[in-house]
């Protein structure tokens, strides 16, 4: 092979290879990101005299760097979400809990949980739906 070959081969090698570098480059900092295995919950029918129904929404930290959440916030005293106040390692998992108190409630319902944490500005938002009944 003669050496204008040579160079040019390996020149688009380097080209092509480009890509890839840059982009191990830009994940060598670390960004966590949180992967919620679901982001909906339905209660079903919950008779109205309850105190409460719970559920958990599990995640994820599918990202390279330690995953924090700086809060959970409801939109209405009525739901009450809970959540992992240490750092989530990256592969590691944890949950949200989220109370609803059907007390005042008839009918359907549909309430959201913004939770934010250092993955994103945007928070992740969970819902839980149901039907509360009469006693």
């Amino acid at each position: 092979m003669n050496l204008k070959k040579f160079l040019t081969i390996a020149l688009a090698v380097t080209i092509l290879a480009l890509p890839a570098v840059a982009k191990k480059k830009k994940n060598e900092g670390g960004k966590p990101m949180i992967t919620f295995t679901e982001q909906t919950h339905d209660f079903g029918i919950i008779p109205q005299d309850k105190n409460f129904v719970t559920t958990e929404f599990e995640f994820t930290n599918t990202g390279n760097a330690p995953l924090v959440i700086y809060d959970t916030t409801a939109e209405c005293g009525c739901t009450r979400p809970s959540y992992p106040k240490n750092p989530i390692a990256p592969g590691k998992s944890g949950k949200i809990k989220v109370n609803f108190i059907p007390k005042g409630y008839l009918g359907g319902f549909t309430k959201s949980v913004k939770v934010r944490s250092n993955a994103s500005s945007k928070p992740k938002v969970l819902k839980i739906t149901g039907t509360v009944n009469p006693n």
